[in-house]
């Protein structure tokens, strides 16, 4: 097209645009620009629709207006009122409409609520079947009994109390439950692999079900001496408060936890105990047991001796000769494994006596590995006057 007289020279030249394919190079436009597509009118989309053989059949359709499109909120024609008026609208509406004499008639009209018209509300009686689950472990270790060394201890001290003959055997069957469920606890937290020459309960049954198993048994224990209560008022002529054996099974056993943790804590932070410290622990986790025993057949006998403290005094020889043997005696380790307690790390009376009689320490650092090395069993045996005199009996039963 020729250019106009009256038009500048640039603007009849052809323009010309950087091309992108050719990196910035230019060159002139042959084409008119196409130009944009008109605007439509905008339509509400309507909602996507599922195919008749995927549909649900109880599926609700959308709600739409009556121009097909998606209903819109409209606000209240009557203003919303406040919380506090329609909250007093409604109390009052309530009082007005529930009479007493209608709450009467809807009482005397309701079934009496008993155990058969909600069978939820209460325990269902246990059966056989999930006692023998509950209890397996325990009666897997009280089907091999050891020495029974408790039972003997409760006819021995007999001898002095005169317990009548009922009360005498629901205490001595509650002290062999306590003594089979703490060693089924002992052998978890001691990694024990044998009790009494065979495979520890846990290995067979599992530890959480071992753990729970020994548990329910301190409560079954708990239940029986509620029957020493049924027993002095039946027979009469005991004046001891009711509940006195649940007392003293309390605090033994809050004694006996106490001196395991003491004893748990020093093993686990390899902290060497002095020998008091060891002694009082002993007094409250072996003579605990032994207490229990005594001071329940106390509470059923009418002598006014105390005889605790002979007991627990018996509890703590046992304890250290027990100790003892767990070094040396070739019966213990058969029936435990050899050396347990240096296996376990565990700070025994001798162990703890040979620990600050060596100032080398070297029974310290042995004690630290934890090993289940005989040579290192043999060596700890000649530290610190651990292996003086003579090899004793069987260990814990």
């Amino acid at each position: 097209m020729p250019s106009s007289p009256t038009s500048p020279a640039f603007l009849s030249s052809p323009i010309r645009r950087p091309n992108r394919r050719t990196f910035g190079l230019v060159s002139p436009i042959t084409s008119p620009r196409t130009p944009y597509p008109p605007k439509m009118a905008h339509k509400t989309p309507s909602p996507p629709t599922r195919p008749a053989h995927l549909a649900s059949p109880g599926a609700i359709p959308p709600r739409t207006s009556s121009t097909n499109g998606p209903s819109q909120t409209q606000k209240p024609v009557v203003p919303p009122l406040p919380e506090s008026s329609w909250l007093s609208s409604r109390h009052s509406s309530l009082a007005a409409s529930v009479s007493p004499a209608a709450i009467d008639q809807v009482a005397s009209n309701s079934p009496p609520t008993t155990a058969t018209t909600h069978p939820s509300t209460g325990p269902t009686p246990w059966s056989e079947a999930k006692e023998t689950i509950l209890t397996g472990p325990y009666d897997y270790l009280d089907s091999h009994p050891g020495k029974d060394i408790r039972s003997r201890l409760i006819g021995a001290f007999d001898a002095w109390l005169h317990v009548p003959a009922p009360a005498l055997a629901i205490i001595t069957k509650v002290v062999g439950m306590l003594h089979t469920a703490s060693l089924l606890v002992d052998d978890v937290e001691d990694s024990s692999l044998l009790r009494r020459g065979l495979p520890v309960a846990h290995s067979i049954f599992g530890t959480a079900q071992t753990i729970n198993s020994a548990n329910y048994v301190y409560f079954l224990a708990l239940q029986e001496l509620f029957k020493l209560d049924d027993l002095r008022d039946k027979e009469g002529g005991n004046t001891k408060p009711r509940g006195e054996a649940v007392r003293i099974y309390s605090e033994e056993l809050i004694n006996l936890h106490r001196g395991q943790g003491m004893d748990l804590y020093w093993r686990d932070t390899l902290t060497v105990p002095t020998e008091a410290d060891y002694l009082e622990m002993v007094r409250n986790k072996t003579g605990g047991l032994f207490r229990l025993a005594v001071r329940l057949m106390q509470a059923e006998s009418a002598s006014t001796t105390d005889f605790a403290p002979l007991a627990s005094l018996i509890g703590t020889l046992y304890q250290i000769r027990d100790d003892y043997a767990n070094l040396l005696s070739p019966t213990y380790s058969t029936n435990k494994g050899m050396c347990e307690d240096l296996t376990e790390g565990k700070f025994s009376f001798p162990i703890i006596h040979a620990i600050r009689a060596d100032p080398s320490l070297v029974l310290l650092n042995i004690l630290r590995q934890k090993s289940a090395d005989e040579e290192l069993c043999v060596l700890s045996r000649g530290a610190g006057g651990v292996g003086e005199g003579g090899g004793g009996g069987g260990g814990e039963g």
